[in-house]
């Protein structure tokens, strides 16, 4: 608020500087937010990419394919054309193997039931309804342990996602 007036930064290189926002999150933000051309990847297009230019190959690291999404990026029509990857990067992973088990940044993603994000997405629901009074009452809400929803809040806390006073814990969103 302070740094940028309330504003979004309106450049990748000050948007990278605020905590949290890497290259991909930068260049998502300059394309959606700004219609600006700006290459990145994230999941669907890199399973596009891997899919076309990379058939074959294994551990093909990002710095490979970004070339190839900047070269072919359509720059007048950005939004759209990274709707279409994404939404056809959705389409490939139906119709046979991963593409992006080729990657050499894949990691397969735990289940979500039971995992420590379901604890978060439950407490955030559950905090969409309204402050709670205690952790007790907030692991009871969720159906956790206390245990096990102490160690998601305090996540959450850290990255300012929840606020806890001593008489109630709330969304930060809600101050």
């Amino acid at each position: 608020m302070t740094d940028w007036g309330g504003a979004l930064p309106r450049t990748a290189e000050e948007l990278r500087s605020l905590p949290g926002i890497g290259p991909a999150t930068a260049g998502a933000l300059m394309a959606f937010a700004f219609g600006q051309p700006a290459a990145f990847i994230e999941t669907n297009i890199r399973r596009v990419f891997l899919h076309f230019f990379f058939a074959g190959h294994d551990r093909v690291a990002d710095r490979e394919i970004l070339p190839l999404v900047q070269e072919t990026l359509d720059r007048d029509r950005v939004r759209d054309w990274y709707y279409a990857l994404m939404d056809y990067g959705v389409k490939l992973k139906g119709e046979g193997p991963n593409p992006n088990r080729r990657s050499a940044h894949y990691v397969r993603q735990s289940p979500f039931a039971g995992s420590n994000r379901e604890v978060r997405s439950l407490i955030l629901k559950a905090l969409l309804k309204g402050p709670v009074a205690s952790l007790g009452e907030l692991a009871e809400k969720v159906d956790m342990s206390p245990a096990r929803v102490r160690t998601a809040l305090k996540q959450l806390q850290a990255e300012g996602f929840v606020i806890r006073e001593e008489d109630k814990i709330y969304l930060a969103s809600r101050v």
